[in-house]
């Protein structure tokens, strides 16, 4: 694999060149074959769509194959799917600085400080958990569109005030880098193969993402049917989520713990299972406006709708834990050493919950939480319906 800058043949190393030269194949996208010019061997451009491309390389095993791609070829690039593919004594890897690298070279940037993030190919939501006041982030546009809607993104979350620095075609004769504000971005025409840097200002009304855990209701869109916010808390709190594990989040409601599971990290993934078609909608909605795009949503009834589903490293269960077979179908998916939180505010829920403590072990709390309320022209503390939540490892 060859990594290409936008000076084409005359940034490569004299062995990246030989690697070039030397192929009976090359493969790359059509831009990257204009910048590499004539080779000896066969060139050829990537099939559409794009998926076929790995099958493709895989079936001219026993040649000598190149493929050319963007800079770094693992830094957003095609080398993570050929290195699942293609074990890495048959590769060399001849990279180039990745555009991040470059970015931060332009603006004298300390890379280790900056937020980093692909828009390219992904929804432009990935942005809104990296919008945090003061905060540096580069993010690797998907076409020449992307600085325009990025702008809107911000103006919209009370960013408009934070510098934006668009640099188009880096490292090549055709590179430009130009400076607005997100407020008043008007660049017109922009390159497609662009990055935006983000110097990002939040105004006083600024909609930014707490890191903490228990988002405010208001965070949501929800019918009443919603793990509030202290609960939530302490509900995530004791499912305890890791990096890049799977959630289930079995009678989602408005999808609010599986949203904030994904929240807790860039490689945390949700499925939101739930039997209404409104509430299964309201989730959708909530996924976008939260940026926790790694929420699959299955409509349906449990325990069903479980089955064939990959398996989790913990479980959720906010609604149907009295519900027949729910929880032995989550118990049995469920990897060992996961973690099964249910919480419930009925004596039928509680009963359900003891029955399953008695056999599985666990622990049992019950949370209660009161809220300062007025009553007449003084105030006194109003409780909430208290919330059993009975806590498991699978062994």
């Amino acid at each position: 694999m060859v990594g290409l800058g936008e000076d084409g043949r005359a940034g490569l190393s004299p062995q990246a060149a030989a690697a070039l030269d030397g192929a009976e194949l090359v493969y790359g996208g059509a831009r990257h074959i204009a910048l590499i010019g004539a080779v000896p061997g066969e060139a050829a451009e990537w099939p559409q769509p794009f998926r076929n491309a790995l099958p493709m390389i895989l079936s001219q095993r026993g040649r000598k194959v190149c493929v050319v791609a963007t800079g770094d070829p693992f830094h957003y690039g095609i080398g993570a799917g050929l290195a699942k593919a293609i074990p890495a004594e048959e590769m060399e890897i001849f990279p180039q600085l990745s555009c991040f690298a470059l970015a931060c070279n332009r603006l004298r940037w300390p890379q280790e400080e900056c937020g980093r993030v692909s828009l390219h190919g992904r929804a432009l939501q990935r942005i809104i958990p990296f919008l945090q006041p003061g905060r540096r982030v580069l993010a690797l546009a998907w076409d020449g569109t992307t600085p325009q809607r990025l702008s809107e993104v911000m103006k919209a979350r009370g960013f408009g005030s934070s510098r934006m620095v668009v640099m188009e075609a880096m490292g090549g004769p055709r590179e430009q880098i130009r400076e607005c504000t997100a407020d008043t971005f008007d660049f017109g025409t922009v390159d497609p193969l662009n990055l935006i840097a983000l110097d990002l200002v939040a105004g006083p009304e600024a909609r930014v993402l707490p890191l903490a855990t228990g988002l405010e209701e208001d965070w949501f869109e929800h019918d009443g049917q919603i793990t509030k916010s202290e609960i939530r808390a302490i509900t995530l709190s004791a499912l305890k989520p890791r990096a890049g594990e799977l959630l289930w989040d079995i009678g989602a409601g408005s999808g609010s713990v599986g949203l904030e599971w994904c929240l807790r990290n860039p490689g945390n993934r949700t499925i939101a299972f739930e039997r209404k078609p409104e509430r299964a909608e309201r989730i959708g909605r909530n996924r976008m406006s939260l940026g926790a795009l790694a929420v699959e949503i299955v409509m349906g009834t449990a325990p069903d709708i479980l089955t064939g589903k990959a398996s989790p490293d913990a479980v959720f269960i906010g609604g149907g834990i009295t519900d027949p077979g729910v929880f032995e179908a989550a118990w049995a998916a469920l990897k060992p050493g996961g973690r099964l939180v249910a919480n419930v505010v009925t004596i039928e829920g509680e009963a359900r919950l003891a029955a399953l403590y008695a056999e599985h072990g666990g622990s049992l709390r019950r949370i209660g939480i009161s809220h300062l309320d007025a009553v007449g022209g003084m105030h006194g503390w109003r409780s909430a319906m208290p919330v059993t939540q009975w806590r498991a490892v699978k062994r």
